[in-house]
């Protein structure tokens, strides 16, 4: 089964750009070392990160069907998509254990971020009662 673990970063707390350079290291080296164990097992479809809210859009269809784009940041958004996993794996038990893991990134001096990771099954097709 195929779900998708996203990563929510509430806006409290200092943005990465602002940790200091060791802590931005081993962040980045605990998500590389977690990416490469989920490689290893076979369990990983996919995973990346995602740049700031300031470069966020919102795109709307126009009646003509032409885009309307609205600029970021969305300031009353109070957590932000920072990153995904697609993971394949037995269940959803196997996917919250993951997810678990990627919620204990390390932090500002290593303590554990705790960020909320979101766990969604992805679907292979409509329900089969709508088939």
């Amino acid at each position: 089964m195929k779900y998708m673990l996203m990563m929510h970063y509430k806006g409290e707390g200092p943005a990465i750009h602002t940790w200091p350079p060791s802590d931005i290291k081993a962040h980045i080296d605990f998500m590389i070392h977690f990416s490469k164990e989920l490689t290893a097992s076979g369990e990983l479809v996919a995973a990346e990160g995602l740049s700031g809210p300031e470069q966020a859009k919102v795109v709307r269809a126009k009646k003509d069907g032409t885009p309307a784009v609205t600029d970021g940041p969305f300031p009353e958004a109070k957590e932000l998509l920072a990153g995904f996993w697609i993971v394949d794996c037995e269940g959803p038990e196997r996917a919250y254990r993951i997810a678990a893991g990627a919620s204990a990134a390390p932090g500002v001096g290593g303590a554990p971020l705790n960020m909320a990771i979101e766990v969604r099954q992805v679907m292979s097709g409509p329900p089969e009662d709508l088939t």
